[in-house]
């Protein structure tokens, strides 16, 4: 408070005295550090900007399925090459799809595949260590020798040709490994070598990672499968299951008891014969004795209903000295699910 000749008193905020941030406060809310370049970029707006990790939820039996992928490719791969073979799965992880693109160490060979039941794609890179590897495995080379790279020149037309077989038997292994959770037919859409070509979603779509590793003796290489959170959505409520048939918050007892008692229940139902549109006139000056002709003859259906809902219909006749209804139609499907519905 600053006080005036007057006497009155002047708060700070009224002539326009406000706090400006200095130098080190605007580097530390933008995230810029220029004394530690280890932690630059990892705080602030900066960081926020600049952050590949994807927040998303568990997917336990995704995992369970990748683990089962491993030993089927363990087998078909021994077959394959006709040689000792080793996979193993490195990690799995959530990444944006753009920071995976961009990541990717060249050359490689991605192979674009289509999942026909989830109506979407994945991608599966493999890097050019495995590449040589199989190509040397697959003519003949001899064990103990490194695979000859040359940097710089595009694969060849028979070395894409040998690396697509890989990528069908690891396609076939994949359909096999989710056969549990749901049928998926995984088929090989293209081969591409550039990664701009090989884009099947928005580089800030999330996807999961798996990063494995083939081991053949002294020989292998690295193989990445893409699969963005969209090709997993359809069967996500399958995914995310503690084990294999969890049922979520269902209890047989309780559906058991639930099922005799809807059995045991009393319902009323009514038979009607016939409605008949009368002005509301007419029906206020109805009087005893008065008779409404109705369109129905004696042989005529009547339709049976649960409040609203249209049950069957029936003939009516008289048994001892009660008017009765026969049935004529069963309940359809319809009728039954609109009963349970209401």
């Amino acid at each position: 408070m600053v006080g005036d000749e007057s006497g009155k008193s002047i708060s700070s905020t009224s002539i326009g005295i406000e706090r400006v941030l200095n130098q080190d406060e605007i580097d530390s809310l933008l995230g810029f550090d220029l004394g530690d370049d280890s932690s630059a970029g990892n705080s602030g707006i900066h960081g926020i900007i600049n952050s590949a990790l994807v927040s998303y939820e568990r997917l336990p039996m995704l995992e369970i399925v990748f683990d089962r992928l491993v030993r089927l490719m363990t087998t078909s791969l021994r077959n394959f090459t006709s040689d000792n073979v080793e996979v193993s799965l490195d990690h799995i992880s959530s990444i944006r799809f753009g920071d995976y693109l961009n990541s990717i160490p060249l050359p490689a060979i991605l192979a674009v595949f289509r999942a026909k039941e989830l109506d979407n794609y994945g991608l599966m890179t493999v890097d050019s260590n495995l590449i040589y590897s199989i190509v040397d495995v697959l003519l003949g080379g001899r064990r103990g020798t490194t695979a000859m790279r040359i940097e710089g020149r595009p694969y060849t037309t028979i070395e894409r040709m040998l690396v697509t077989k890989m990528i069908d038997v690891i396609l076939e292994d994949m359909r096999a490994a989710f056969r549990p959770i749901r049928d998926v037919d995984f088929a090989l859409d293209r081969i591409e070598t550039n990664p701009r070509f090989a884009a099947i979603a928005r580089p800030a779509n999330a996807a999961i990672m798996v990063k494995m590793r083939i081991d053949m003796e002294d020989r292998g290489g690295r193989v990445e499968l893409l699969l963005p959170y969209a090709t997993l959505e359809p069967i996500r409520n399958m995914l995310i299951q503690q084990f294999m048939g969890e049922k979520f918050g269902r209890d047989n007892i309780w559906e058991g008891h639930l099922a005799n008692e809807l059995w045991s229940t009393n319902m009323d139902v009514e038979a009607v014969i016939d409605e008949l549109p009368v002005p509301l006139g007419r029906m206020l000056n109805l009087k005893v004795g008065e008779t409404i002709f109705l369109n129905k003859t004696q042989d005529s259906p009547v339709e049976l209903r649960c409040g609203e809902i249209p049950l069957t219909k029936g003939r009516m006749g008289r048994m001892n000295s009660s008017i009765a209804i026969r049935v004529d139609r069963a309940l359809t499907k319809s009728t039954k699910a609109e009963i349970f519905k209401r």
